[in-house]
């Protein structure tokens, strides 16, 4: 059996998934890297038969990386502007648009329960991403805040006297009634309410997808429907992946009437 790679290259790591090649396809291994990440990639490969390797990468792309997968795959795909996808992209500076953001909404479109529907795309990590797809599969853009961690580090390191606390070690009320607790209320409660601000500005029927290291801790606390998706960026990449391939055969699926739109060419309606 062969197998689709993506792989997440963050910051500080790098998220190796694999993926079946059936209908529904699958995530059967995930993997981090924190360095190394081509010699990651080389064991994964001796392991299993990689048909068709995606890479996506928010720091600058590595060669090793992309050298190693041209050898062990036979198929790679670098996100990037100019690949297809199967959004349109409508967002002023579309080479500065994140790949990262770009594979967590293709991820979200691509839910069942997402179809027809606009979404609100959430990831929460180091900083959080706030994404919009419409109905029509258009993306329209987004905003970029701190992370819940973020925050807290930011209090500790700009003041003189705020200690720093863990988010997840302790209560969190609605208003603190010491210091840590104060803290880990503003930062967690502050991500509630900027998430419940961005949903009350969408149309009832809309959805909300949360993704991200804190998206659990988030998610327990919102008022409105919403999903929580782990991996949400690596099964975008799968999808494109899997968008790109239907493109090359000859009665191809189309994706729901929606016309294929490249990183680098938005198209406004």
């Amino acid at each position: 059996m062969s197998f689709n790679l993506t792989i997440d290259q963050g910051n500080t790591a790098a998220k190796l998934a694999l993926w079946t090649r059936t209908p529904d396809s699958q995530c059967v291994d995930v993997r981090i890297s924190r360095e190394h990440t081509a010699d990651a990639i080389a064991r994964l490969c001796n392991e299993v038969d990689v048909e068709t390797a995606i890479y996506a990468s928010v720091t600058t792309p590595h060669s090793p990386v992309l050298c190693m997968l041209r050898q062990r795959c036979r198929k790679v795909i670098e996100l990037k502007p100019g690949t297809p996808i199967p959004l349109r992209i409508d967002y002023a500076t579309p080479n500065t648009l994140g790949v990262d953001r770009i594979a967590a909404a293709v991820g979200a479109w691509s839910l069942p329960q997402a179809h027809g529907r606009d979404i609100l795309v959430v990831d929460i990590g180091t900083a959080i991403t706030y994404d919009m797809v419409t109905a029509a599969a258009r993306y329209i853009g987004g905003n970029i805040a701190p992370g819940v961690y973020m925050r807290l580090r930011a209090l500790n390191r700009f003041t003189a006297r705020l200690p720093m606390v863990d988010p997840e070690e302790g209560p969190i009320p609605l208003l603190g009634n010491n210091t840590e607790t104060a803290l880990r209320s503003g930062a967690v409660n502050g991500v509630v309410a900027e998430i419940e601000y961005y949903r009350s500005h969408l149309s009832s029927d809309a959805t909300a997808v949360i993704t991200g290291g804190s998206a659990h801790q988030i998610s327990e606390r919102l008022s409105f429907e919403h999903t929580v998706v782990d991996g949400l960026v690596s099964q975008g990449l799968n999808n494109i992946i899997r968008y790109n391939e239907s493109l090359h055969t000859p009665s191809r699926p189309t994706a729901a009437g929606k016309p294929t739109q490249t990183l680098n060419n938005p198209i406004k309606i």
